[in-house]
């Protein structure tokens, strides 16, 4: 039975690597009979969060701001995997993706003790380095953040190496995604 996956996309570079891994993993999911649904956060009005802890009157839009996040909240709630995307920007996921992330504690005011709903999660990331200890800080948030949320790790595409836009085309880090989107 296919997953509802979201994909959210933090890169501002809308035909960047992230992209393009996002495009694989698609492919791949979509083949296995997942339902996918990507948010270019770039290209949407998603405003930081206020701090205020007055969301959670609406299920269906808790958060008090108006703005495009309305469009991600039916859809993360309809989730069971969320993939975080993102090229690495210094040593953690952008703001793009950050900013639409915190507010998605909007979700969890509408439940008793701020409880997120849980998920399973995937993170895909380019980055210009490709070591161990480049890699290191962005795991370890992102493992940090799973553990935190009692999530469920489904993994990781990491394509190092690729600094310049479209760096990505021809490398086998795309049938990797491909494949990891099919498994998920």
């Amino acid at each position: 039975m296919g997953k509802n996956i979201i994909i959210l996309n933090g890169s501002p570079r809308m035909r960047g690597n992230t992209a393009m891994l996002c495009d694989a993993l698609t492919e791949g999911a979509k083949s296995a009979g997942h339902a996918v649904v990507r948010f270019d956060l770039q290209r949407m009005d998603i405003r930081g969060c206020l701090g205020c802890v007055k969301g959670g009157g609406d299920a269906a839009n808790p958060c008090v701001q108006k703005d495009d996040m309305a469009l991600i909240y039916p859809a993360y709630t309809a989730a069971d995997i969320v993939v975080l995307a993102s090229p690495m920007y210094y040593w953690g996921v952008s703001g793009q993706l950050k900013t639409a992330f915190d507010r998605l504690f909007a979700v969890a005011e509408c439940n008793p003790g701020y409880a997120n709903p849980r998920k399973e999660c995937a993170l895909v990331m380019a980055a210009e380095g490709d070591s161990a200890e480049n890699w290191k800080p962005v795991l370890d948030y992102y493992h940090a953040l799973l553990g935190f949320l009692e999530w469920k790790d489904r993994g990781s595409v990491l394509a190092g190496g690729v600094f310049e836009a479209g760096a990505v085309a021809g490398r086998p880090v795309l049938e990797e995604a491909f494949r990891f989107g099919g498994a998920l």
